[in-house]
């Protein structure tokens, strides 16, 4: 028998042990339980050292949140932070560090921009914590299927957010393709973080000039701080500037 192996993530103690409990009756699945993103990381971790890699992670849409309350996004669009602190950031960051894994986001309502953004950091799937545990199992043995699993209500609202988003990237990738090679090279340095003493420096331009291709920036992208700027380039797939690996050449660059 091909065993399933579950880490259900949620900081409610007595649902995690509780639905734990009731997967772990079933034959065919191992599960483990963890009270935050860094702990479930860990585990994850672990389980990869000593070889029994986990299969699925069920993770509480509001992980880390106070109760009841809805989190907030961050400005623009820019999306959860990358910490795993949060539910959907602990989905996008096992997607990047355990891809093997599929991840299926518990949640107490339904929401299709915050479900829309489930997907589109990897899950595969949004289910409601009220469900069936039948339903759920399903599921679990649906997403090792490469299925995707949202609730019927969902669909239409989920599609018409992902439409959406598939627009603004489109519309931010416009924007960019608007800048100069220069103005771009200065638009990875701020999606890197640099502030502008960091980037003339790393340019070998002057501050006044770095300010000067920074407000152009900002004028060509329709925005007002350094932070929509950063939030639009995410959008439109903008690399941040390879701090230990790009070289910039002294030689033959025009400010």
């Amino acid at each position: 028998m091909v065993r399933i192996r579950v880490l259900v993530v949620d900081d409610h103690r007595i649902f995690a042990e509780s639905l734990a409990a009731a997967l772990a009756a079933e034959p065919d699945v191992d599960v483990s339980a963890a009270g935050s993103g860094p702990a479930a990381l860990r585990c994850l971790e672990r389980a990869v050292a000593e070889g029994r890699r986990f299969d699925v992670l069920l993770v509480d849409a509001d992980l880390g949140t106070v109760a009841g309350a809805v989190p907030a996004q961050r400005e623009h669009g820019a999306g959860p932070p990358p910490s795993g602190a949060d539910g959907i950031a602990l989905v996008a960051g096992v997607r990047v560090a355990h891809p093997g894994v599929r991840t299926v986001v518990l949640a107490e309502r339904d929401d299709p921009r915050r479900a829309a953004l489930a997907l589109q950091a990897g899950a595969s799937g949004w289910v409601a914590k009220d469900c069936s545990l039948s339903r759920l199992l399903a599921v679990i043995r649906g997403v090792l299927r490469e299925e995707t699993h949202l609730p019927p209500a969902l669909l239409t609202g989920v599609l018409r957010e992902l439409t959406a988003a598939r627009k603004h990237r489109t519309d931010s990738e416009r924007l960019v393709e608007s800048l100069t090679p220069r103005e771009h090279e200065v638009l990875r340095c701020m999606v890197a973080g640099l502030g502008r003493k960091d980037v003339a420096a790393r340019l070998f331009l002057s501050p006044h000039t770095v300010r000067t291709h920074m407000q152009n920036v900002l004028g060509k992208l329709g925005v007002h701080s350094t932070l929509a700027a950063v939030a639009l380039a995410r959008r439109a797939g903008v690399r941040p500037a390879d701090l230990a690996g790009d070289v910039v050449e002294r030689s033959g660059q025009l400010a």
